[in-house]
């Protein structure tokens, strides 16, 4: 449990205010329980340009800030995880990681076992968690029998320092062992490169100890972008559209005598929806004020880096990679 604050307002920074860094300082910065204390980049142009803009200071080290703050995002590319987050965990401070943990599973358990062992937050910046649709299929599925993934972009520049399956199936991979609550059994995966030297795109079996099945696929080479996951149970199943925020729900209705196996019926839920950065954070903050455990944990992260690995090795055991 970590120390609460609760009638302070949280001295937060962030560390990175490239193209997703620049988010978080502006949501921060209109956060009624924060307050920005300053925003870090390597580049001080970036800092200074986000800092004019917020109101705020900037800093070109992180460790020049460590002993203003209460809590960071870290939003730094993922090879510097492990070197800019642990002096926080040490320090006592409270951090959002952006997504992956780390960019080894020996790194996310050191990161893991040094929040629990400082009682330190430790949430990882698994955005889809917060998607109104994915919240509310939450709510509504207990054990899954089946789920399918689909997670397809086009090309960008940004994010190509990892494999798509890091980048982009790292969501859904997060996703579906929320919904399923069990350890996987079995692994198949096939991916090719395409544009990078890296995984572009790939398709993975998860087949879990309690019987469910998972099949993701993830590309970021496709000619439009397209994300979407199907949840089946026994009468009925849910499909979640991920840009549009919304449940669509079909269930079996009850046997007649022109239909005697029941028919279908379909229904799409109205859900508000939100920003998940914005959610994303105020469940970040609620955590710190609260000592409540974040809704995507440390040891969440950990769970999908690891299984995204295992996807990853699967692949490169194709000769044909």
């Amino acid at each position: 449990m970590i120390e609460c604050l609760m009638s302070e307002k949280v001295k937060v920074a962030v560390i990175g205010v490239g193209y997703l860094g620049k988010f978080h300082a502006k949501i921060y910065s209109e956060h009624p329980d924060v307050d920005l204390i300053g925003v870090v980049d390597t580049r001080l142009e970036n800092a200074q340009e986000i800092a004019n803009q917020y109101s705020t200071s900037a800093f070109t080290s992180h460790q020049d800030i460590i002993d203003k703050v209460d809590a960071v995002s870290i939003v730094v590319p993922t090879t510097y995880h492990y070197e800019v987050t642990m002096p926080f965990i040490n320090a006592g401070i409270q951090v959002l990681l952006e997504k992956p943990i780390a960019a080894t599973v020996a790194e996310a358990e050191q990161l893991v076992k040094a929040a629990d062992q400082q009682k330190v937050l430790l949430q990882i910046g698994h955005l889809e968690r917060f998607n109104a649709g994915i919240v509310a299929l939450s709510e509504l599925i207990d054990t899954p029998r089946f789920i399918e993934a689909h997670r397809l972009g086009e090309f960008t520049i940004r994010a190509t320092d990892v494999d798509v399956v890091t980048d982009l199936m790292i969501h859904d991979i997060d996703i579906i062992l929320s919904l399923t609550k069990s350890q996987i059994k079995n692994i198949s995966a096939v991916g090719t490169k395409v544009l990078t030297d890296e995984i572009d795109i790939a398709n993975a079996r998860l087949e879990f100890v309690n019987g469910s099945v998972a099949n993701v696929t993830a590309s970021r080479v496709s000619n439009k972008k397209f994300r979407r996951i199907r949840v089946f149970a026994p009468d009925k199943y849910m499909a979640v559209d991920f840009n549009a925020q919304n449940v669509e729900v079909i269930t079996k209705t009850a046997k007649q005598p022109d239909q005697p196996f029941g028919g279908l019926d379909r229904k799409v839920l109205e859900i508000q929806p939100v920003q998940p950065l914005d959610a994303e954070i105020s469940d970040f903050i609620n955590a710190i004020k609260s000592g409540k455990t974040p809704t995507v944990s440390g040891h969440d992260g950990l769970a999908a880096l690891a299984v995204a690995n295992q996807i990853k090795d699967t692949i490169y055991q194709n000769p044909l990679i």
